[in-house]
Formats: C-alpha cells, structure tokens, sequence
C-alpha cells in the first residue's frame, strides 16, 4: 500500500514518540502478536490521584489487581480487598507501602461497611471507590433457581450499592468530595443465553450508577460506571479453555469479536478506572462509559 508522504511523516514522528512501536506497522490492523506493546501506554501523570485513599473491590489478583497497581503508580495509597487472606497479603507484598490489605465475603452485608472502615483505618481518610468485585457464573435459562438468582444478585448488585453508601457516609464526614467508579459489563444491554442472570445483575448497576451521579452531584461525589468488555484474566482463560479454546488463544480472535485481533489486558482497563478516578475527568458523573473495542450500540 501507497502512502502520501505527508502521511509516512506522521508515522515515523509517531514510532519516534513512542519507541515501543518501531518495527510494528501501527496502519495493521490485522496483527495479532501484540507482546511488543508495553502494559501501559501513558505519558503524563493523571491530575488528583496522588496521595488519594482508594478502595478497590476485588483486587487481590486479575483486573483489581492491575487497578490497584496502576493507581499506586500515579501515587495513590489503595485498599486492597479479596476473600482469600493470602492472595490479599501477597498482592499487598508486590504494591509495597502504598497498599494495605483487608478479607471479606461481599454477599455478607456487613463485609461493605467493614472494608470502608479498613480503608480509613489504614489511611486516615477514602477518597475513592472502585466497586470491581464481581462473579459470573453460567447458567442455564428456564433452569434458574432462586438460590443462584440471589447469590448473584448479592455480590454484583446489593454489594456495589452497600459499599457505595458506606463510602458515601465517609465522603459526607470527611466533608470532601469523593468519586465512585463501578464496573460493569457490555452484556449489561442484553448478554448471552447462558448469562441471563449476571447481565441482569450488571444492568442494574446503570440504574444505580445513574441515581448516585443525580443525587449527589451538588456534594462533589461523583458516581460513573465503566461497562467492561472481553477482558483477559487467569479465570477467563481457564473458563474458555475448559469451553473448548486452545491456550494463547486470547492472541488470536476473529476481528469481528475483537478488532485488534486480541482481547483487552487488564492494564488496559485500569488505565480508564484511573482516569474516571481523577480530577481529569472532573466534573463529569453519571456516565456508562463502554471499555470495548467496538460500538456496543448499532453495530452493523
């Protein structure tokens, strides 16, 4: 292919920007070896996370985990919370510091006030929630119980809110603003067969999302939801290879499922929770915001 030479000029200032990209074609689209890219692309500080108090929800491994690494890195201090006490310790080891640790199971109400206690205990104050913690079991339509309807509704609905409203009480005695981001899912507009009751479960959260932002908004507590796509984590690997798909797979998806060739890293997705954290994306609440490679709506 032919290009102007206006056009090569701006390629070769761009691979000179970023080195990472020399010797890789950033016109292809069809790649599907991206172990050259770096995990995290930024250039600039994000504006009002240093020295900020962070709660992030699940974040003992997976895409929690890489929020609260990369929200360490713009120098915040993050609470770090998983059900698993050694997973929990040995996440808090590898962020240092900056990072303390608490356990607890969010289908039991009171484990949402207890890690926002943790939180303040640890560091004085919260500044921030990340509502990440979340489970999607399959199921199977027309066999769905009441059992497994609440225990999802438990974790991925009621706990977001009650870990909300206990931050809410903290920002409002703290006299501060604050900032909830809570994830959410594509599948919250429709999702498979097979995961009828967690898309429903998600669904909810935009409602939920939206009351906060509207209620709070004149208090400077801002409340915005990031509706995640395919994503990779250790789990998702282990439920598609179990569905079938060949290891290394998430490297090697049809374009039509995922643009690049390859699904999301999870530092990908911490990147936009930093930045819906930050006074860099101030004043702006209320917002369902997709984190996928393509439009979720009127996709032909």
């Amino acid at each position: 292919m032919i290009h102007g030479e206006g056009e090569a000029e701006e390629i070769a200032i761009e691979r000179l920007r970023q080195p990472w990209l020399r010797g890789c074609d950033i016109r292809d689209d069809s790649l599907h070896d991206h172990s050259d890219l770096p995990n995290q692309t930024r250039t600039l500080p994000i504006r009002g996370l240093a020295g900020k108090a962070i709660l992030v929800t699940g974040s003992s491994t997976g895409i929690g985990f890489a929020m609260a690494e990369r929200l360490v890195a713009e120098g915040a201090r993050v609470l770090i919370h998983g059900r698993d006490a050694a997973e929990v310790d040995a996440a808090v080891a590898k962020l240092g510091a900056a990072a303390a640790g608490a356990t607890g199971d969010l289908a039991e109400p009171a484990t949402a006030q207890a890690i926002v206690d943790a939180t303040i205990a640890a560091f004085g104050r919260i500044d921030g929630l990340v509502n990440n913690a979340g489970i999607y079991p399959r199921g199977i339509l027309t066999e769905t119980t009441a059992t497994f309807f609440d225990h999802i509704f438990a974790i991925n609905t009621r706990a977001p809110l009650l870990c909300a409203e206990a931050a809410i009480r903290a920002f409002r005695a703290q006299k501060s603003p604050g900032a909830i981001v809570t994830v959410g899912s594509i599948n919250a507009y429709c999702g498979l067969s097979n995961l009828t009751v967690y898309s429903m479960s998600k669904g909810a959260l935009m409602t939920m999302t939206r009351n906060l932002a509207n209620t709070l908004g004149p208090e400077r507590i801002r409340a915005n939801q990031l509706n995640v796509g395919w994503t990779w984590t250790a789990n998702e690997d282990a439920t598609q290879q179990r569905e079938g798909r060949k290891p290394g797979w998430q490297n090697h998806l049809p374009l039509r499922d995922a643009p690049t060739g390859r699904i999301m890293q999870p530092e990908e997705i911490a990147a936009h929770t930093a930045f819906w954290l930050s006074e860099d994306s101030a004043p702006v609440s209320g917002q369902i915001y997709e984190a996928e490679q393509f439009p979720v709506i009127g996709r032909g």
